[in-house]
């Protein structure tokens, strides 16, 4: 069994930490927030100094917020780290810092595998997450058994920074259902539509995707009980924008639910989950938000 030390426990990072504790691992934990480190211990987890931790630790891993944290926490293990180190981290980050970390890490020695992860904090918990990863071949072999802790699905995609571009279409992706549920469900409403029975239509009909379904129980009653925010979409989106002016590819309908976005935190939904931009395009159209139908 591996000794691991795992940096970020986010809603993503904690649960990821468990599983790996779970079948075995001795896994020491750290976080710059005294209340997710008191979250860890409760689920018995091990709270360490990161530095020390890193020294002690035959593979790292990480869950982190952008691009700053990854690279400030790439420096630190491989500041730290014993050469031969494996490193895995499962941040949504820019390629382009993703490569720099890389980098890092190969000028310590170390082996950076990149493996981004696609679900919520509550299909984390359950251990459901469907894992891209790239790297070395090596790093990614090293880890599996690991990986498969995580969920059911894993998908190696190369040697360099697919994962990270992966992630970012799949979350293009679930930005647009979002925005392409905001104007049907609109449509509907100033048609007289009963929202609950568009929701049954819906999910029984040929766009009855699986990110649709899911969303179908907590929005059918109109709860946006954040799994993901609008301040964290917006966050995604940027990178998503930024990826898609480094590779000259056009992305107009992603810059316009970017707007939307922008418009749901103007509002004051920023908090809210993501498809909040539902309740933005149905203020745009005279609809009180408040209402089932």
């Amino acid at each position: 069994m591996a000794r691991i030390h795992f940096i970020g426990m986010g809603k993503m990072g904690l649960p990821m930490a468990s599983h790996l504790q779970r079948a075995g691992h001795a896994v020491s934990v750290s976080d710059l927030s005294p209340e997710r480190l008191a979250l860890a211990a409760e689920r018995g987890l091990k709270t360490m100094d990161a530095a020390r931790a890193l020294r002690e630790a035959g593979m790292v891993w990480s869950s982190l917020p952008g691009d700053a944290a990854l690279l400030e926490v790439a420096a630190l293990v491989a500041a730290n780290a014993g050469a031969g180190t494996l490193y895995v981290d499962t941040s949504t980050v820019s390629p382009a810092a993703s490569a720099e970390a890389a980098g890092l890490c190969d000028a310590a020695g170390l082996s950076c595998l990149r493996c981004t992860v696609s679900g919520n904090n509550h299909m984390a918990e359950a251990a459901q997450l469907t894992v891209m990863a790239s790297g070395p071949r090596a790093a990614y072999e090293a880890a599996l058994p690991m990986l498969g802790l995580l969920g059911p699905h894993r998908f190696y995609l190369g040697e360099g920074e697919q994962a990270r571009l992966m992630k970012l279409v799949v979350n293009l992706m679930i930005a647009q259902t979002s925005a392409m549920l905001s104007e049907g469900l609109t449509l509907g409403r100033k048609g007289g539509l009963d929202w609950q029975d568009m929701w049954q239509v819906l999910c029984a009909s040929a766009v009855g995707s699986p990110i649709l379904k899911a969303k179908a129980v907590q929005l059918g009653v109109r709860d946006f009980t954040p799994t993901f925010t609008v301040e964290q979409m917006l966050k995604d989106l940027s990178l998503i924008m930024g990826a898609g002016q480094a590779l000259h590819a056009p992305l107009p309908q992603t810059a316009m639910t970017q707007q939307l976005m922008q418009a749901a935190v103007a509002q004051g939904d920023a908090l809210d989950d993501y498809a909040a931009i539902i309740k933005a395009v149905e203020r745009s159209a005279g609809l009180p938000t408040d209402r089932l139908n």
